[in-house]
């Protein structure tokens, strides 16, 4: 067992590192230290920072080893530097970084090598190698986010996603009843994602699939940037300074995007990306609906009205192929709705895990009987009304860092992420029969 836990984390390091690879081979040097917007780090800092925190837990903690480069932990710390003062730091060059991190890989590699994996918490099931799979290809996200941001010719390349093979309309009832939220058994689940609990729901109605780019345009169309009934004081004030009139990357023709350096035609049955929270939630009230909440949104993830248990996934226990989601950055945009029939709840909810995260009406909160592990600075310091949560994961999301208990959250004016939504609505009685 313990072997074969060593070969699946070795695995998982190795193909993460393969993939920061790719993203920060793409571009040259002058481009790996620029920064390409203000919302986001140049490429050279990610590169460092996840071998840094690779540093830190695995080479000094759990491996009790001498440090590689105490010097850079202030330059690495996140909550030190913003982002965009990060380039005016004395940052590893391209080639500095290259080499620390593969040092710090070399000595974590060693180390799986040998250290027991049980005892204290940290090193269980080898929780603190998942961590720190799961915080690289998070910031390999961030890092595909980044490219996206870039300017200049396009550097990345993926086939297109598969076309729809079902045709998920309308919105699906989830019964009322209680169900489990959360985790106490998922071995590598972080700790907003613990403990397990059980809600209780009135019966609700979720779109069957995110909403799309035509249906998002005939809001648009509607004149819905321009009315601020449907945004709320916040979010009209919002709009209105930012100057939103359509979602990130859009172009003026309202008939093409930019995508990764590429001019695209819109395609009507992709789910929309890059709105922010106020934009989805603009829309759920022009179309007469509102966002899920979280725990309305897990529901319907994970929820087998047939057994009553949850799932970690919609479509059951196992972890996903390729024909279940859109996910790891396989292609480079969304799929069309219905392109993942396989990937649907057993109450025929679509794609709720990969193509887009997904905006909740949901504060970042712990859960009943939250315990901060292994440090307070992974979820706890962010509770609270300023940060709003997402749920399901992207098409540049890895499964390693996706299952339906999973966790984001960030500002409600944000949109550089890969951010969609879906809108719910309560039950009323003659919905019931």
């Amino acid at each position: 067992m313990t072997r074969d836990l060593r070969l699946t984390v070795a695995a998982e390091l190795e193909r993460t590192r393969a993939r920061t690879e790719v993203l920060t081979e793409a571009v040259d040097d002058a481009d790996l230290i620029r920064q390409h917007s203000p919302l986001m780090s140049p490429l050279v800092w990610d590169l460092a920072h996840v071998g840094n925190q690779e540093e830190l837990w695995l080479v000094r903690d759990v491996g009790g080893r001498d440090p590689v480069r105490r010097d850079i932990d202030e330059l690495y710390d996140a909550f030190k530097h913003p982002r965009r003062d990060r380039p005016a730091l004395p940052l590893l060059n391209p080639a500095e970084a290259r080499a620390y991190v593969r040092q710090v890989r070399d000595k974590a590699m060693d180390i799986l090598d040998t250290v027991r994996m049980d005892g204290r918490p940290l090193v269980a099931d080898g929780f603190a190698f998942g961590m720190i799979v799961q915080h690289e290809q998070q910031h390999d996200e961030t890092m595909l986010a980044t490219h996206q941001l870039r300017a200049g010719a396009p550097v990345l390349t993926a086939p297109a996603p598969p076309p729809a093979t079902a045709a998920p309309r309308g919105e699906v009832l989830i019964p009322a009843g209680p169900f489990t939220m959360g985790t106490d058994v998922e071995p590598w689940a972080l700790d907003n994602e613990r403990p397990a609990h059980r809600v209780d729901l009135p019966a609700y109605f979720i779109d069957a699939a995110p909403v799309t780019n035509a249906a998002y345009a005939e809001f648009i169309a509607a004149g819905g940037y321009d009315d601020p009934r449907w945004w709320g004081e916040d979010g009209w004030a919002h709009r209105t300074t930012a100057g939103l009139t359509a979602p990130a990357h859009w172009n003026r023709d309202g008939e093409t995007y930019t995508r990764f350096g590429r001019v695209e035609r819109i395609v009507p049955d992709e789910p929309v990306v890059h709105v922010c929270w106020y934009e989805a939630r603009a829309y759920a009230r022009w179309a007469g609906r509102r966002l899920p909440t979280e725990a309305e949104w897990e529901k319907a993830a994970r929820f087998d009205p047939a057994t009553g248990r949850s799932r970690r996934f919609p479509w059951g226990d196992d972890p996903p192929e390729s024909r279940h989601a859109n996910l790891g950055q396989r292609h480079l945009s969304p799929a069309p709705a219905g392109a993942y029939p396989d990937g649907a709840s057993p109450l025929g909810v679509h794609q709720l895990i990969g193509d887009v995260w997904e905006w909740t009406d949901s504060d970042f909160h712990g859960y009943p009987g939250f315990r901060a592990f292994p440090y307070r600075e992974y979820s706890e310091v962010f509770f609270g009304p300023d940060y709003k949560v997402l749920r399901g994961g992207s098409f540049g999301t890895d499964a390693a860092a996706c299952r339906g208990t999973f966790r984001n959250w960030d500002y409600p004016i944000r949109r550089q992420i890969f951010s969609g939504f879906r809108c719910a609505r309560d039950a009323r009685p003659e919905d019931l029969g």
